[in-house]
């Protein structure tokens, strides 16, 4: 019994396997790139951004190089530990993928035969007339049988079976590449809010030496004023200047506490007390150039382009489901066991028993639900291609963005910092000249207003300048590896085909 049980499932086996071959599926085809071949503001030596070829790092593509070697700050690093740990965000992605995972085994399973033991007994009582042996036979009848029992396997000629598990196998695959794309984002977004936060606590510390300084200007008014020297004009210019700076620090305490509050839910939990101490902030935050590469480069790189093409390819699969619901629907049931009309003698030699019933369904009229269904697979194909090239021009323009940033955020900084040299300089001045009594206070407030707003600007856009460079690196695929060394021999660390995360490799038919 054993042999025949086997012989039996090998052959169906093997049937399955055989007649798997053919797919009414398009042949796959990627989009050309509807973008140009090379960014607008590309560094014109050694394809990296800020420094030219001396970008530092050990890697051609930004994608491959790991998170804790762009940024420089410990505590950063740390921060963005304990978020990977806890946002719920990243949690859900995680378990989207879980989902999707089961989805698409439920989906195969269909591709192979459901074959199980199992047991039943039927016992009828027939009347008189209708017993087959005569009036006299028993009333009541007795059936048993016991086997191993094969149930509705569709043996799938024409592909349906296997492009709608091609379909739910790149649902996962893209499903997978969204978890990627939240963990960058999650990274990115965790770096932005702790700039924020340090440059707000930046802001705060000049907010309170220009009010030292503003108060230091208003008692020396005060001064002149009770000696008759200086008008009451002056005095309150000098008041409202102290005022303006006070309303100010109100607004950028407001600034930190948000900024706090933003980071920790990112964070998704309290930050642990024994996180190491905060460097020094300013541009070595981050490292000083990375490599850009290609428009071409993001294909491979970004994982919402990769996503979005393992969308496009499960549309395509779809279309040869959809395809082959036109054709013959052919099944099988079969049991191989015993059978016996006493339960007694169930399993003895002589009552072996097997049986078959296949069965075939043609579709003649469907009112043209099958029709419908393949035009819309096929309208679905053609939105997953226009999301996969809109796909691929966003991430070019936030590339191109970045790079614009990094091509004139330095050239702005060297000037604010000229500028607010100027503007110290000119303070001195104007303070020696009103204290002499050449020039009147307005000389000097001008002076203090110019200064203060420089400072504030060259602090702005040096946050700006460290969350552009962090954006650049997120937009070339960055913030997915914690350590550059991760990446594959050939350093492609995120090209997701046929495994991700542990799932046993499928041949795939579109490959």
């Amino acid at each position: 019994m054993s042999r025949r049980i086997y012989r039996y499932t090998a052959l169906t086996a093997l049937l399955a396997l055989t007649l798997s071959g053919c797919s009414f599926a398009p042949k796959y085809e990627r989009p050309q790139p509807p973008v140009p071949g090379h960014y607008p503001d590309a560094p014109a030596a050694g394809d990296t951004a800020h420094g030219g070829a001396q970008s530092g790092s050990r890697v051609d593509y930004s994608a491959d190089l790991g998170w804790g070697e762009f940024f420089r700050d410990e505590h950063l690093k740390a921060l963005i530990n304990v978020a990977l740990a806890n946002n719920r965000d990243l949690r859900i992605a995680v378990q989207r993928v879980e989902e999707a995972r089961a989805q698409y085994g439920i989906v195969d399973a269909d591709r192979w035969p459901s074959i199980g033991a199992g047991a039943n007994a039927q016992v009828t009582r027939n009347p008189e007339n209708l017993r087959m042996a005569g009036p006299d036979s028993p009333s009541v009848s007795h059936s048993y049988q016991a086997g191993i029992g094969l149930t509705a396997f569709e043996l799938d000629f024409f592909g349906r079976i296997r492009n709608l598990s091609e379909a739910a196998f790149q649902q996962y695959l893209s499903t997978a590449q969204a978890r990627r794309t939240v963990h960058i984002n999650l990274v990115a977004q965790v770096a932005e809010a702790y700039f924020r936060l340090r440059t707000a606590q930046e802001l705060s510390k000049l907010m309170h030496s220009t009010l030292r300084s503003r108060q230091d200007t208003f008692d020396l008014v005060k001064t002149r004023y009770d000696a008759g020297i200086s008008s009451a004009l002056d005095l309150n210019q000098a008041r409202g200047q102290l005022e303006t700076v006070r309303s100010d620090m109100s607004g950028i305490e407001r600034e930190q506490s948000q900024a706090r509050n933003a980071l920790h839910l990112l964070l998704g939990a309290e930050p642990p007390a024994n996180l190491p101490p905060a460097d020094t902030f300013g541009r070595d935050q981050v490292l000083a150039a990375i490599p850009v590469g290609l428009p071409s480069d993001l294909l491979e790189r970004r994982p919402d382009i990769m996503g979005a093409e393992n969308a496009l390819r499960g549309a395509n699969a779809n279309i040869g489901a959809a395809r082959a619901a036109f054709f013959p629907n052919i099944s099988i049931t079969g049991l191989l066991g015993f059978a016996s009309t006493e339960l007694g003698g169930l399993f003895s030699s002589g009552q072996r028993f097997w049986q078959y019933a296949p069965q075939i369904q043609v579709p003649i009229f469907s009112g043209g639900s099958l029709r419908g269904n393949l035009a819309l697979a096929e309208a679905r194909n053609n939105i997953a291609v226009s999301q996969y090239e809109k796909t691929i021009q966003i991430a070019f323009r936030e590339v191109a963005d970045a790079l614009a940033g990094e091509a004139t955020y330095a050239n702005q900084l060297d000037a604010l910092r000229a500028l607010e040299a100027s503007a110290t300089e000119s303070l001195k001045l104007a303070r020696l000249r009103y204290e002499t009594g050449i020039d009147s206070f307005l000389q000097v407030q001008s002076a203090e207003v110019n200064l203060y707003s420089a400072q504030q600007l060259f602090l702005q856009t040096g946050m700006n300048s460290l969350l552009n460079r962090v954006e650049l690196y997120k937009a070339l695929g960055g913030g997915w590896l914690e350590s550059t060394t991760q990446a594959g021999p050939e350093g492609d660390a995120t090209r997701v085909t046929g495994e991700v995360d542990g799932a046993h490799p499928v041949p795939l038919s579109a490959q």
